[in-house]
């Protein structure tokens, strides 16, 4: 969620799409490509759309090609759960005209003879980043793959910093223009309700596997979830809502977080427990409290760096055989382990930085993939998701989760049978209600931190965690972008909680 001023109902994404007849899924897949390759589309199947989305760790998020206008234009487009509306940038656009030619982000209003303009200076989008986008609300063919919505109402970028646009797939409510009318009644159908409306999907939900880090294949699978891309049980929690019985965000309560390592295991605890936190595409990192972030910094032995301002440690850590467990919706909720070599980013695209004082001297410098953040909402990004097979369902207001199954080469489709329908093969979490419970805050033994670093190399020292931020140099270093959040910053209304 790069963030902006609305409320939402739907889903979507953009791609190559592969339709499954009469299945009621559309599917996007996955694909990474080289650093800055261009994306590929997949081939259409029977009556599910399958889109390629790239896993574009330079510009920090996910994108997929689509299609737009008469007649089509190509563009890229960034997934995001934490926003609502699709929106591109106008190819006049100053943060456009001022890159490098063949930019495939952008469109041009005038070669497409189906652009309607809906909502003259309407479209206002501000994130969480402090990015934002300005211009008109308009309606044109969108195209996803061979799925062809004739009437999609989009935004269009004429005034913004972001040189590529999003397919926000949040609750619709959540659309910038909701945001700007301060009404319910502004909303439109965004993408996934779209979808249904046009008998593509049974309902409004969607599931996302993104596989790991490193991966070339995942998929955002529309209306359906696919039970060979999860591990275990899939379990059902309940979606927090933002203000009193209106849901907003994909916020959920995460009630736990434990530490494991070869050398032992800790309970981390937070005065801020149950913790509301988003599961947001759009985040390139995880956001947690700083009393919780500060103890996990500990357990791995990262470091804050002022001059960039995230907390650092060795690359080698990617290595490292110790996880972290999150527990959500109290303590027979599901859990998800999350290992270093999914919190372990580059911080640029070019040969690392270095330190170059302290115990990590000579050692290449990398991001940790978990932040900390002041205030509620909290947010689990990319870092946290890619271990998680998330179902979302925006009917029931309830997310399915379960262990995300790593490289899955099988695929077993199940469609939402119906408008409404329980997520299927979904068990409820029984004893939601305890998650809210405040457990005691304690300090925890950091039984665990030795074997985080110790397995990332053998013969290391033990990493005295907590000891002073050491330097590095930056020489001529182009940080990669990472994207804190593609969270719409409703106006009035988002972050009323």
């Amino acid at each position: 969620m790069r963030g902006h001023n609305a409320i939402t109902v739907g889903t979507l994404l953009a791609g190559a799409a592969h339709a499954y007849a009469g299945s009621g899924v559309v599917q996007w897949d996955i694909h990474k490509p080289e650093r800055r390759q261009e994306f590929n589309r997949l081939r259409k199947r029977a009556s599910t759309f399958e889109e390629v989305i790239t896993n574009e760790q330079a510009r920090g998020g996910y994108f997929a090609t689509c299609r737009l206008g008469t007649p089509a234009q190509n563009l890229t487009l960034q997934l995001d759960t934490g926003s609502s509306d699709i929106w591109a940038p106008d190819s006049g656009a100053q943060v456009c005209r001022s890159r490098t030619s063949g930019n495939s982000g952008t469109i041009n209003p005038d070669l497409s003879t189906t652009f309607d303009v809906v909502g003259k200076g309407d479209f206002n989008i501000s994130y969480v980043d402090g990015s934002s986008s300005v211009g008109d609300y308009f309606t044109d063919v969108f195209e996803i793959g061979g799925a062809t919505l004739k009437n999609m109402t989009m935004g269009l970028g004429l005034q913004t910093d972001i040189p590529y646009g999003l397919v926000g797939v949040g609750y619709a409510v959540n659309e910038a223009i909701v945001g700007q009318t301060a009404s319910l009644s502004s909303v439109y159908p965004n993408l996934p309700v779209q979808m249904v409306n046009e008998g593509l999907i049974n309902t409004v939900a969607f599931s996302l596997w993104l596989n790991d880090l490193d991966s070339n294949s995942g998929n955002i699978l529309f209306g359906g979830i696919d039970t060979e891309k999860y591990k275990g049980d899939l379990t059902r929690i309940n979606i927090l809502p933002t203000v009193k019985d209106l849901f907003t965000a994909f916020m959920v309560s995460l009630t736990s977080l434990s530490a494991a390592s070869p050398s032992g295991a800790d309970t981390l605890t937070s005065k801020e427990f149950p913790i509301p936190v988003v599961l947001d595409s759009g985040t390139t990192l995880s956001y947690l409290p700083t009393d919780l972030a500060s103890q996990i910094w500990k357990e791995v032995g990262a470091v804050y760096s002022s001059e960039l301002e995230v907390a650092v440690l060795p690359c080698n850590m990617q290595n490292s055989a110790g996880h972290f467990s999150f527990g959500f919706a109290g303590p027979n909720g599901p859990r998800i382990n999350v290992s270093m070599d999914e919190l372990v980013l580059d911080l640029t695209s070019g040969r690392p930085p270095i330190f170059t004082s302290g115990q990590y001297r000579g050692q290449d410098v990398c991001e940790f993939g978990i932040q900390n953040f002041t205030e509620a909402p909290y947010l689990l990004g990319d870092t946290f998701l890619r271990s998680a097979y998330v179902v979302y369902d925006l009917m029931n207001n309830q997310v399915g989760i379960a262990a995300t199954d790593f490289n899955s080469t099988n695929s077993n489709v199940v469609a939402f049978p119906s408008r409404g329908a329980q997520i299927p093969s979904a068990t409820v979490a029984p004893g939601q209600s305890e998650a809210t419970a405040v457990p005691s805050v304690t300090s925890p033994a950091y039984a665990a931190s030795p074997g985080f670093t110790e397995s990332a190399k053998p013969g290391a020292t033990k990493n005295a965690a907590g000891g002073r931020p050491q330097a590095f140099g930056m020489g001529q270093v182009v940080v990669v972008g990472l994207s804190m959040g593609l969270m719409a910053v409703v106006s009035g209304v988002f972050w009323v909680l």
